[in-house]
């Protein structure tokens, strides 16, 4: 059974939430300015009752200080209500709990304070999630190659296997894939705090491209030769380039825009079916140096409610094909795609497609200014 206190205060609120004097208001000034008038109108018709019945003035004046002090705690307790909310939820978030929030309705200064905190803890329980997500999946990444490398490593220390150029190649592949989660998480590092520099040239699309798709398939017949008959290579996959017309021309920083289309291939080849084809179509967009870029693989797709979240980092965007498919990655290859299309003030998104998954990219060129 609950004490007098807490009961009274329980009541006293639920009384207040049920009468809300204060809602009618937009303003706090408005409230006091309210006040003051209450205030002196009470004031005011006690002195006139003085004046017209044989009531004491001193007795009137005492009543009209109580009715004045009655008053203003009324209307102090209501504007102070959601400071002391958000003082108690400031003390939840000081302790790691970031799923409280200021309740109440109030349309005044105050209420737009407590939208803007709430606004407020919501992004900071957003980051506080993203951070364990973030220490999560990282710990996944590394876990998986790091306990590869132990135990090819101690099964040669044990003379469980030999040091010959297979085992050194198993070993090989491992440190790459680590190498590849650190330049990634690098990358991103160096993405979030705005330090890497846009360096836009006009360039030639055609030829530029070309080199990218010939590193790609060079990068995957070094990937065969490296772990042998592993079923992580997808040399079966044909890379195919469209390019209209074939003298277009763009402007953006070629080494970022590497990035996008080389992430882009990686993930066509990884969710293409067996001997697929990934497409990488080039077309002019509607400023100047402008350009419009899509990367078509034959796989699955992605559904319509996934779509959003294909650009999240650690995000695989749903399992890859059965057979020679996924190798896998670390989940952070659109996520840096995303980011160097935004440094470019451009829109990357999944376009509709009858077959597979079309990932469309629009770089302004010199017709929008870069962020």
């Amino acid at each position: 059974m609950k004490s007098p206190l807490p009961l009274a205060r329980e009541l006293w609120q639920r009384a207040w939430e049920a009468m809300r004097p204060l809602d009618p208001y937009r303003s706090v000034k408005a409230a006091l300015g309210a006040l003051v008038t209450v205030s002196v109108i009470i004031t005011t018709l006690l002195v006139l009752v003085a004046f017209h019945s044989a009531t004491e003035l001193r007795v009137i004046t005492v009543f009209s200080i109580i009715a004045s002090l009655l008053i203003t705690q009324f209307v102090a307790q209501g504007l102070t209500a959601p400071l002391d909310e958000m003082t108690d939820v400031t003390r939840a978030m000081a302790a790691g709990d970031y799923t409280r929030r200021v309740q109440g309705s109030r349309r005044d200064e105050f209420g737009e304070l407590a939208d803007a905190f709430n606004t407020m803890a919501a992004d900071l329980e957003a980051v506080d999630t993203h951070r364990k997500e973030l220490v999560a999946n990282v710990s996944h990444e590394l876990r998986t190659p790091i306990a590869a490398l132990r135990a090819v490593l101690e099964n040669v220390v044990d003379g469980v296997s030999e040091a010959d150029p297979e085992t050194m190649r198993t070993a090989l592949s491992q440190t790459e894939r680590l190498g590849r989660l650190v330049e990634h998480l690098l990358d991103l590092s160096r993405l979030d705090n705005g330090v890497i520099p846009l360096h836009a040239r006009r360039f030639e699309v055609w030829p530029y491209l070309s080199g990218v798709l010939k590193e790609a398939n060079m990068s995957r017949s070094a990937s065969t030769l490296a772990v042998g008959s592993s079923h992580h290579s997808r040399t079966d996959v044909h890379l195919h380039l469209d390019v209209s017309p074939p003298e277009l021309t763009a402007h953006a920083d070629a080494e970022r825009l590497h990035q996008v289309v080389a992430n882009l291939i990686d993930n066509g080849i990884k969710h293409s079916p067996p001997h697929g084809r990934v497409t990488v179509r080039a077309r002019r967009g509607e400023g100047p140096g402008s350009l419009v870029l899509e990367v078509q693989d034959e796989g699955p797709g992605i559904p319509a409610s996934e779509r959003h979240r294909v650009f999240e980092r650690f995000n695989r965007g749903g399992p890859a094909p059965s057979g020679p498919g996924t190798d896998g990655g670390t989940g952070l290859g659109l996520a840096i795609a995303r980011w160097a299309v935004d440094l470019h003030g451009g829109r990357i998104g999944v376009a509709e497609s009858p077959r597979g998954c079309r990932i469309r990219v629009t770089l302004p060129g010199t017709g929008q200014p870069h962020p």
